[in-house]
């Protein structure tokens, strides 16, 4: 039995989350897009806020005894034509990875996914994060394309593998 549950983010939780971040945007492999600088905590509650008027976005977190372990962020594409598509974001604290929790909260980006009506999901992905790439195959994402230099990350261009789920 998980040691976490999955809910949805509330504005208390904004510390949490902006140091989950920060941690993970911290750490030498460069998992992601930001080097180190995330938004204020009070910027997050101000985001999470907003989330609650706004139905075609969300934020979930993973929470188990020692606080937040992991956080998903979802956004439908806003234009007409595309609206079946939602970009989700994905973190989990290193100490606990391969526990289940990317894959729970991959669960959860489906389940949202399916009450909304969006029918693709799609995320970006370093090409050098082996162990995201592995969980995002293993749930049945698939390659769909390859950025080069896609995002700027401090002084340098990186590239980003585009992948995406079809949500049944």
């Amino acid at each position: 039995m998980p040691d976490f549950v999955i809910r949805r983010a509330r504005r208390k939780d904004a510390s949490q989350l902006v140091s989950l971040a920060e941690n993970v945007a911290s750490e030498p492999e460069g998992w992601l897009i930001t080097d180190g600088v995330w938004r204020t905590a009070t910027d997050e509650r101000r985001y999470l806020r907003a989330l609650r008027r706004y139905n075609d976005a969300a934020v979930f977190v993973a929470e188990g005894p020692e606080g937040i372990v992991g956080r998903l962020s979802l956004g439908r594409d806003p234009h007409p034509a595309s609206r079946h598509v939602a970009d989700l974001g994905l973190m989990v604290a290193a100490d606990h990875r391969r526990r289940g929790i990317g894959r729970a909260l991959l669960e959860q980006a489906v389940a949202w996914a399916r009450e909304v009506g969006v029918r693709k999901l799609e995320l970006h992905v370093f090409p050098h994060n082996e162990g995201a790439i592995a969980l995002y195959e293993s749930f049945g994402f698939r390659r769909e394309g390859y950025r080069k230099g896609h995002y700027r990350r401090g002084r340098d261009y990186v590239d980003a593998i585009l992948m995406a789920f079809d949500v049944n």
